[in-house]
């Protein structure tokens, strides 16, 4: 999770062949949904499709990674991850609308607060210390 413009996707992109996961983006998923509702309850809505994705994943014992803004300790509760990963990497969005109701999380397990070309690698390598 995190801001649009935060690395979400360069890092979903990255960790995705390291630990053999199923991978949703959230502008993909909007896109076969052709659902660009940014309101509240389109965030929501997101939040609902996104956890039905995860969730068909796990139910098929396949780990997956959804890369999404997911802005409000709302739309976090409707999805429920199991591990959550905060590009904390920019302090604003090209998106007033998100910025203004982007909540930061309180609990993550982790907390990425610059790129670079080795934050894949070391949350693969924690992740597998969990299997």
């Amino acid at each position: 999770m995190g801001l649009p413009g935060s690395g979400k996707t360069y890092l979903a992109e990255r960790l995705q062949p390291l630990i053999n996961a199923a991978w949703y983006n959230a502008d993909k998923v909007r896109e076969m949904a052709n659902d660009w509702d940014f309101s509240p309850d389109g965030r929501i809505r997101q939040s609902m499709r996104m956890k039905n994705l995860a969730d068909f994943e796990k139910e098929n014992n396949r780990i997956v990674i959804c890369d999404f803004v997911c802005p409000t300790k709302e739309t976090r509760d409707n999805f429920d991850p199991d591990v959550v990963v905060w590009m904390d990497t920019i302090k604003e969005g090209r998106y007033e609308d998100t910025n203004k109701m982007f909540e930061e999380p309180d609990n993550v397990n982790f907390h990425i607060t610059e790129m670079n070309d080795e934050n894949h690698k070391n949350i693969s390598t924690e992740l597998s210390k969990d299997v």
